[in-house]
């Protein structure tokens, strides 16, 4: 699962992405000031950070100069209550990989972060439930046992756990697989997905028709 740190002193602002990034399938954790924020980031990996501008301790945009200072490069989505072109320079100057308003519609909050976690590479392994995908080690592990997937159901499954809870395209699958050139065969996802629900099982990994395919989050 990815795990993301919100830093936002607005009470209710950061619990409603809390819980909303939560519902969308992210592990997070949410702090209100500035330093500590940066304790956390010193003792937790994150595969992302939302940031707030304005906080209380340590401002957001003295605490992304500071991750930068140290080569860390965490990828960075910053908050502002003003959609200005003197904020959008000075966070962008400071080293945030994207910029977004608070009236910002919360899908497309959600999506930017996807975006930015995929362009990064900034991902170990994912996790929803008992299943476990390592990218580094090219490996899936569902209760404790190893499973044998190919190299395309691999591709297929890292992109259906990177957004867990959501529909994932066919043609978005189909890019994973293929590249920008699709294959003239229109059954070869299909087969990859039948292979995988044989070795995850069937209620994980579910077809919305004419849409796409969704990994099912664990019920709480």
């Amino acid at each position: 699962m990815l795990k993301l740190l919100i830093v936002e002193d607005d009470v209710a602002l950061g619990a409603g992405l809390q819980a909303a990034l939560t519902d969308a399938g992210f592990d997070v954790q949410w702090v209100t000031d500035g330093l500590v924020a940066l304790q956390t980031l010193e003792a937790t990996s994150f595969h992302a950070m939302v940031l707030d501008i304005t906080l209380p301790g340590l401002d957001g945009v003295s605490l992304l100069q500071r991750l930068r200072n140290d080569a860390n490069k965490l990828p960075v989505l910053m908050l502002t209550a003003r959609d200005t072109t003197r904020d959008k320079v000075q966070c962008f100057e400071a080293g945030a990989d994207d910029f977004l308003v608070k009236t910002t519609d919360m899908e497309e909050l959600i999506a930017r972060l996807r975006a930015l976690i995929r362009r990064s590479g900034h991902i170990g392994h994912l996790q929803v439930g008992d299943l476990t995908l390592d990218v580094d080690s090219q490996s899936v592990v569902l209760a404790g046992q190893s499973l044998n997937v190919s190299g395309s159901e691999f591709k297929v499954l890292r992109v259906l756990m990177e957004e867990a809870g959501q529909v994932v395209p066919r043609s978005r699958l189909e890019q994973a697989l293929f590249g920008p050139r699709r294959s003239g065969d229109s059954n070869v996802l299909e087969v990859h997905i039948h292979h995988l629900r044989q070795k995850i099982g069937d209620a994980r990994l579910n077809t919305v028709r004419g849409v796409g395919y969704t990994i099912t989050l664990p019920k709480k």
